[in-house]
């Protein structure tokens, strides 16, 4: 299979693009929020990598977010512009667990351990989620307040390690003995690949017209769906 993939939730816009398994092209870019100028070139590039390679997309594999509304919009939107133009499925991978499988990768942490990605929602508050070194969610994701207090149930049982572009600011925090935290952990389109790989086997696809990023989802619920399709 033969997939592209798309992450622009954070400050971070990237391409990647895998087949069967193997990372062929990889591109990012870290200087700030301008994924509008900086995406449409990056995909360019990697479907000439495909072209040289006589290979074309099998599947569009796309964050989904917790992350910044504007980089969402615009990755979402350029995934659903392949999909149509190449009549290709849709895959989402959350960008969370994006940033796990760096770490997972990286770091090969203890089966008692959790792994907490943060995402900054500005002041102390972040987007969070619990996965075992399992990839198994143990929570929802849900925006946080950070305290003192915070996840101190968790901690009291669990090694936990904290990173993404929100952990920063919780390690004044974030005090108890178990919490370590991990720097320089970005979600990148490159480890999007085992996780769409995955979802591309087990068909769990999007429905191309109907999908929205994460911070839609709940309005996109209220909405009956002959409305959307208008």
């Amino acid at each position: 299979m033969t997939i592209i993939h798309i992450e622009t939730s954070t400050n971070v816009c990237s391409v990647a693009a895998s087949h069967n398994g193997k990372c062929i092209f990889e591109t990012a870019n870290r200087d700030g929020l301008n994924h509008a100028a900086m995406l449409s070139p990056f995909v360019q590039q990697a479907l000439d990598e495909l072209n040289k390679l006589n290979l074309k997309p099998d599947a569009i594999a796309v964050s989904s977010g917790p992350g910044s509304y504007t980089g969402l919009r615009i990755g979402v939107s350029t995934a659903k512009g392949l999909c149509y133009g190449f009549n290709v499925p849709m895959i989402s991978i959350s960008t969370l667990e994006i940033m796990v499988m760096e770490v997972l990768n990286s770091l090969k942490p203890e089966a008692d351990t959790l792994l907490c990605p943060m995402i900054d929602a500005r002041r102390m508050e972040v987007y969070t989620v619990f996965y075992n070194p399992a990839l198994e969610i143990k929570n929802e994701i849900s925006a946080e307040i950070i305290n003192n207090d915070s996840f101190i149930d968790i901690l009291e049982k669990y090694t936990v390690y904290f990173f993404g572009n929100g952990a920063d600011k919780c390690k004044s925090v974030l005090t108890h003995p178990n919490a370590n935290f991990i720097t320089s952990i970005e979600p990148l389109a490159v480890n999007m690949i085992q996780l769409a790989e995955r979802k591309f086997k087990n068909k769990d696809f999007e429905d191309v017209a109907y999908f929205v990023p994460f911070y839609l989802k709940e309005f996109q619920a209220t909405i009956p769906k002959n409305l959307l399709k208008e």
